[in-house]
């Protein structure tokens, strides 16, 4: 294999090579022609992003120059510098062509400029971000791995970027409470739990000892158990399965890909805000972000924030601190960022999913306030993570890149694994645990992008490699088995159980992959097509703690490609199709097998979609239909082997923007019809797997008051249908909604901008089991929650 391989290196050097001169070559003299442009009103680095794909234009800007200014529509059959004139009049700024490259920048000479970046329809700056769409909610494109930085309407997948508005606006602390908000999206634990499980697609995408989350597009960065949300400037969600796109995901989910962008030093600012939370709790947060260099080139931000008190949930409370430095450097045709992160919490009391018991029926949910777990247990989570990427401009249309970071997580817990129901009268029985946990990740990727005509075709061309490494340790030591009550909790004498002392490796996985795809743009890009591979190997050891057996190793490869179709009949809609494969570890046979310790191969999980996107200008509105094979292991007549699958087909309805002057909403419905089509089990075939609701619906609205200038009204309402809590549906929790309460007002301090913010969560005060776990445990809703913040601008 490898001598093949090789050997088709060799004969495809020669025309790589021919490729990469081309690609570096001279560039092409500016085409100055009339052209038919039609331009809406936006954001001037829209507009410029704009007339660059409609005039087929070589352009570059300073990203930090054109921040906050605005552009005039620009329609008709003009010449690009026609146009450049009239979306720049009254900027202050000016085109200026050399070496056949259209360049923005100031009018007056001796204001110094940032560092130009070639802005196209496939702009993949390390630093680049897409604006906010109308109403601010929203932005009005995503980070889609090797795809790049993609608008909206160019994305061939369903896709929501949240601003760092949104998140501030709904007060919420991690990046769960946030996405909570799309309905296909939902967050399954109760406040207070030592882990964020969230799902999408009506699959699971983090849980346990996952690190599901990408931190500015790669895996292996973001904080283990859960992320704040103080240093994030985007939450962006992909929806459906990302091996082509991110890679395979750490614990290989298949629904969806949660990729958060940093804040970065793009403006200077400086705010300190406030907050409370029912119970006691108090936080403070401090985010400070400056330019330095004789052109700006260098930019620092750094968020810190530190919280502490008792939670809305008995006899919980919680600590914790923030630090995170991001600094960049913008130069002529080399850029960089390196993020810092650390990120530290302690729960006392801490919050834990319940385990309901066949054959008892299902209790009522209990009061959210009410706490089964002792308040003598404990967790702690201390997390690091480091970031470095790189990007290098060899020509207009060539750059490449190189990407390292690493992460640390350290945790120590005193907890209830899950509390199992014994009797219908909620009675709970649990064995409180001393646990550690060491889980040590590295990653480093590179490669390059270029962009070239192949006649009428316009090529954006990714090729990656990258590699990720985890290892992982744990240690447990049981203490003595306690009861409680759901709706009575009891409160046992404080356990003294022995910290372990030794931390033995569990697993340690190392994946490899090769990425290349490529972007075909036909017909003024009214056509789109992109399609590409990556081939990854998969190798990790499970090692068995004890010594008693050998460890088990799984090495195995697999390649996933991906087809994404994206077609504009008309301006501002468009249809789009993919097909995309996710892939997930094999398992490995357990003990209870014949066939002990057999590595399968991996898991290819395959969704097809089609949908439509249509914008207005001011609201955006998407409609798509999609299924999701997902195959599973089990055991039959004592073998275990692949022979299960779960299939998720779904109806998304999704909107957001401005309705009218003043009036932003956001929401949707997502409707799934999930099955087991294939089990072990006859029995259950055809059964709705766990937690995989068969509605889910979001609505949020603001409103500014027209008597009350600065004065904003917010409601969210949030529904999820009845859930199952077993495989034989003989158990299920039923449907609920909630309605969350908010208000906003911005005024002016010492000629300082405050924000004053206010929100009641479930203000019904409903007692309601939110979610279930995908091996079978439920959790409780939050309870009535008031939340207070005030931030001041400097």
């Amino acid at each position: 294999m490898q001598t093949t391989t090789s050997a088709f290196r060799l004969r495809h050097a020669p025309a790589a090579l021919a490729l990469l001169i081309a690609l570096a070559g001279p560039r092409p003299a500016l085409a100055d022609a009339p052209v038919p442009l039609a331009i809406p009103a936006q954001s001037l680095a829209s507009a410029l992003n704009t007339l660059a794909r409609q005039a087929n234009l070589e352009l570059s800007f300073p990203a930090r120059l054109v921040a906050g200014l605005h552009a005039p529509a620009v329609h008709g059959t003009l010449t690009a510098s026609e146009a450049l004139d009239q979306l720049l009049a009254g900027s202050g700024l000016t085109a200026v062509v050399e070496s056949g490259v259209a360049t923005v920048r100031p009018a007056a000479p001796e204001v110094s400029t940032l560092q130009e970046v070639v802005v196209t329809a496939s702009d993949q700056s390390v630093n680049a971000l897409a604006p906010a769409y109308a109403g601010g909610q929203v932005a009005t494109g995503v980070r889609l791995g090797v795809l790049g930085n993609t608008s909206n309407m160019k994305a061939p997948f369903s896709t929501t970027s949240y601003t760092a508005a949104t998140i501030r606006d709904l007060e919420a602390g991690t990046i769960a409470d946030a996405v909570n908000r799309d309905p296909s999206v939902r967050y399954t634990v109760l406040p207070g739990g030592n882990v964020d499980n969230l799902s999408i697609r009506g699959f699971p995408i983090w849980e346990g000892n996952s690190g599901e989350i990408a931190f500015d597009g790669i895996y292996g960065i973001a904080p283990n158990y859960r992320v704040r949300t103080e240093y994030v400037e985007r939450i962006e969600v992909v929806k459906g399965p990302g091996a082509l796109l991110f890679g395979m995901s750490p614990n290989g989910s298949v629904g969806g890909v949660i990729n958060v962008a940093p804040k970065r030093a793009s403006t200077d600012v400086s705010s300190l805000t406030g907050s409370v939370v029912s119970g006691g709790q108090w936080g403070t947060h401090a985010d400070v972000g400056r330019r330095f260099g004789d052109e700006a080139q260098f930019g620092v931000r750094l968020n810190a924030s530190y919280y502490n008190g008792d939670t809305a949930v008995d006899h919980q409370s919680t600590e914790g601190n923030v630090g995170a430095l991001a600094l960049d450097y913008e130069g002529t045709r080399f850029r960089a960022t390196l993020d810092v992160l650390s990120q530290n919490e302690r729960i006392d009391g801490t919050g834990r999913p319940i385990m309901p018991t066949a054959g008892l029926p299902m209790p009522e949910a209990p009061d959210g306030r009410r706490n089964v777990t002792q308040p003598w247990e404990w967790s702690r989570n201390r997390e690091q993570a480091t970031l470095l990427r790189t990007e290098f401009d060899v020509s207009p249309r060539l750059s490449v890149f190189a990407n390292a970071g690493q992460s640390r997580a350290k945790v120590s817990r005193l907890y209830d694994s899950a509390p199992r129901i014994t009797d219908a009268a909620g009675n709970t029985l649990a064995t409180p645990t001393y646990a550690r946990f060491d889980v040590e990740r590295h990653t480093l990727d590179g490669g390059l992008r270029a962009r070239f005509k192949t006649g009428a075709v316009q090529h954006a061309v990714t090729l990656q490699a990258s590699r990720y490494e985890e290892d992982f340790h744990r240690a447990l030591n049981p203490g003595q088995s306690v009861r409680s009550n759901l709706y009575d909790p009891i409160l046992s004498p404080r356990q003294h159980v022995a910290r372990p002392s030794f931390l033995p490796r569990i697993h340690d996985n190392r994946n490899t992959s090769f990425a290349l795809v490529d972007t075909l743009s036909l017909l003024d890009e009214r056509l789109q097509i992109s399609a590409g591979l990556r081939r990854q190997r998969i190798e990790s050891t499970n090692y068995n703690p004890l010594g008693t057996a050998a460890a088990n190793t799984y090495d195995e490869s697999v390649t996933t490609p991906a087809l994404g179709i994206v077609v504009e009949p008309a301006s501002g809609w468009i249809f789009y199709a993919n097909y995309i494969e996710g892939l997930s570890k094999g398992d490995i046979a357990p003990p209870a097998a014949l066939n002990y310790g057999e590595v399968l191969s991996p898991y290819k999980s395959k969704q097809y979609e089609l949908g439509t996107k249509y914008d207005t200008g001011r609201y955006m509105l998407t409609a798509s239909v999609f299924q999701i094979d997902k195959p599973s292991g089990g055991i039959h007549d004592g073998i275990y082997a692949a022979n299960g699958e779960q299939r998720n087909r779904g109806l998304e309805l999704y909107g957001y923007g401005e309705a009218m002057k003043g009036l932003r909403l956001l929401g949707g419905v997502t409707f799934l019809d999930a099955e087991l089509t294939r089990s072990p089990t006859p029995a259950l075939r055809g059964n709705r797997p766990i937690g995989v609701a068969k509605m889910q619906a979001n609505l949020g609205a603001e409103w500014d008051v027209p008597a009350a200038p600065g004065l904003t009204l917010r409601a969210d309402l949030i529904h999820t249908g009845h859930q199952y809590v077993n495989q034989a549906n003989t158990l299920r929790i039923p449907s609920w909604t909630r309605l969350d309460l908010g208000v906003r007002y911005l005024t002016t301090v010492a000629s300082r901008d405050l924000t004053l913010r206010a929100t009641i969560q479930n203000v019904a005060g409903r007692d309601y089991w939110a979610g279930v776990t995908s091996w079978g445990a439920v959790s409780s809703g939050s309870p009535r929650t008031y939340l207070l913040s005030a931030t001041m601008d400097f």
